[in-house]
């Protein structure tokens, strides 16, 4: 329903006289999930949509809205099938109502992208992203032989990062409670790659939790310091480092903008940032997202990656890393960082896919071209 929420509502529109401005929210989420049903499902029966709609409805706000409820989805289930959006709106416009995106991000898109990338980028965001699992002691080859023999599907993902299963409960799954793996996009797991942090050295991770990242360092043989500025997300943190991690990670609360330790020999900025990148697996985060939390948080990137660059010994690596499309976020940032920083310079890892990397040699993956979450890396060394 989250996914669909601005062509449900514009379907709604037609039939709350008062606008749905004046249906509460509580409300106005019962009679889009009663919509989606009509409209978007085949295997719901019309009747049974309006009446459990009804239900929901009277025990979210009262009786009283019963009768409404009921007329509302009456009329929406007797429409014919067929786009009930209007087709005279400019390119934004339609696109941002059908796909149920912001339109000032959609515009931005339709530059940077042009129309077919867009519209694959929107309809990427609307789908259901597969389960992918990171094996932590097993191969890849290994895990997918293990769940073959009971009776699982399962397939690589896109650049070998990771395996691709036929299930959306992964604590179903057999080596889940011994932590055989954890779940990660490829994406994710790419940038881990592309840190390329020799083995043995210790690295501190300033934004770690909920920790896939971190795991995947660990199980690269790298000495992780991990640490997230929130109590209950390093609470997640610990849960997962006793399921799937190696028991040398160390956790720490503290804030990104300022790390309790001197040197580092490296270090992983997994930066806050506006998630564009990760909206099929987030789909109410579009609901959220606005231009000035993109300048505030490009803001924050800037005085994480000033104070990551103190911790870096001369020969140490820190890779800068977000889940986001917007250049603000990414090449901006590190240009910027890169002005200030002298010291520093872009080194790219050796076989790592060529058609991943950027003409500067930063990771960059995009949805609609390589079919996982939308990331960005930048991996710079400290000279002397």
């Amino acid at each position: 329903m989250l996914r669909h929420a601005a062509p449900l509502d514009a379907l709604l529109r037609h039939f709350v006289p008062r606008g749905l401005g004046s249906v509460a929210p509580p409300l106005l989420d019962v009679l889009r999930i009663g919509a989606y049903q009509l409209r978007m499902l085949d295997r719901v029966p019309a009747h049974a949509a309006v009446t459990t709609s009804v239900a929901l409805a009277r025990e979210r706000a009262g009786e009283r809205v019963t009768g409404f409820t009921n007329a509302v989805l009456r009329r929406v289930a007797a429409l014919p099938p067929g786009d009930q959006l209007n087709d005279d709106l400019d390119d934004v416009s339609r696109l941002a109502a059908r796909w149920s995106h912001p339109s000032w991000l959609v515009a931005r898109w339709l530059a940077r992208f042009g129309p077919g990338d867009t519209e694959h980028l929107l309809a990427w965001n609307n789908a259901r992203p597969s389960l992918v699992l990171q094996p932590t002691r097993d191969g890849i080859a290994d895990l997918a032989l293990r769940f073959a023999a009971h009776g699982i599907w399962s397939e690589p993902a896109p650049f070998g990062a990771g395996l691709v299963v036929d299930t959306g409960h992964p604590e179903r799954l057999p080596g889940y409670d011994t932590g055989d793996f954890y779940v990660q996009d490829p994406a994710q797991a790419l940038v881990v790659r592309f840190c390329a942090f020799p083995p043995g050295v210790r690295v501190y991770d300033l934004c770690a939790a909920p920790g896939g990242k971190a795991l995947g360092l660990t199980h690269r043989d790298v000495r992780v310091v991990a640490a997230d500025a929130s109590v209950r997300r390093v609470r997640r943190l610990h849960a997962n480092f006793v399921r799937a991690g190696r028991g040398t990670e160390q956790i720490i609360v503290a804030r990104a903008e300022a790390p309790p330790l001197r040197r580092a020999d490296g270090c992983l900025l997994d930066a806050p940032c506006l998630g564009t990148g990760s909206f099929a697996r987030h789909p109410d985060a579009r609901l959220r997202v606005n231009e000035s939390a993109l300048l505030h948080l490009a803001e924050q990137q800037a005085a994480m990656l000033d104070a990551a660059a103190d911790l870096i010994a001369p020969g140490g690596v820190l890779c800068y890393a977000t889940c986001s499309l917007e250049p603000e976020e990414n090449e901006m940032q590190i240009a910027g960082f890169l002005q200030r920083h002298g010291d520093f310079r872009r080194e790219t890892p050796n076989a790592f896919p060529g058609e991943l990397l950027t003409s500067a040699g930063d990771m960059l993956t995009l949805p609609q071209r390589d079919r996982v979450d939308g990331a960005f890396a930048a991996r710079l060394v400290r000279h002397a």
